[in-house]
């Protein structure tokens, strides 16, 4: 007996034909009674819906703050790479920290306190008098305080020769504590005077002194008030 033969060939345009039959006719109001195609096609569907609005509402905010992330790391880098030299250097930083501190404490020491101020400005007198210059004017001012120094304005007027007031100028320059001289003003005698060798020098010397604690305390408290009025 001979044996059959079995057709295997496939027909695509019957199959996508009887899958389109499938979408034909479907009652939207009954979606258990659909064929399999539309079941799949739906579900398929709905799951790509979901993951679109999933990303839109959800993960689209985590993706921006990973891209700010991403933005920082150079920042962060940077900032790693310069403490990290800190770090190295940091008993370099130290020596050079202390350095500071013993220049300041130097400099503080050239600053009289209040109890000083009085022999400072006799210092002052004592310098113009051993050149042989005349005062006609030495006025001290109002004392004006800062954050952590007092400054006292002297009004000075003096005459004598011209090299004496050079001389007068570098001893005040080097005198132990800290004076300085603003608004140098060199006039030449006038009417009776006019035949003689001595100038007149008019300035301002101004000399510094430290706060003590009482005074530091009464300045950070001002600077609290003053910050406190400026918030309101």
């Amino acid at each position: 007996m001979a044996a059959k033969s079995i057709n295997l060939k496939f027909d695509p345009s019957a199959a996508f034909e009887g899958i389109a039959d499938q979408f034909r006719g479907l009652n939207p109001n009954e979606p258990g009674q659909w064929p399999l195609m539309p079941k799949l096609a739906s579900f398929l569907a709905v799951v790509l819906l979901v993951c679109v609005l999933g990303w839109v509402f959800m993960l689209a905010d985590v993706q921006a703050g990973l891209d700010a992330e991403r933005d920082r790391e150079p920042i962060l880098k940077s900032d790693y790479r310069g403490k990290l030299a800190q770090a190295v250097n940091l008993p370099e930083l130290r020596k050079q920290k202390s350095q500071v501190e013993e220049y300041v404490t130097q400099l503080e020491k050239q600053l009289p306190g209040k109890a000083e101020m009085d022999a400072l400005l006799s210092d002052i007198n004592q310098a113009g008098l051993g050149r042989g210059l005349q005062f006609e004017l030495f006025r001290p001012g109002q004392v004006v305080v800062k954050d952590y120094y007092a400054e006292l304005p002297i009004a000075l007027r003096v005459s004598g020769r011209y090299h004496d007031i050079g001389s007068f100028a570098a001893d005040v320059s080097n005198l132990s504590r800290i004076v300085t001289l603003h608004n140098l003003v060199v006039l030449a005698p006038t009417g009776k005077d006019a035949s003689s060798n001595n100038l007149s020098m008019e300035a301002t010397a101004r000399t510094y002194r430290y706060l003590d604690a009482l005074e530091v305390a009464e300045q950070k408290k001002n600077a609290a008030k003053a910050a406190a009025g400026a918030k309101k």
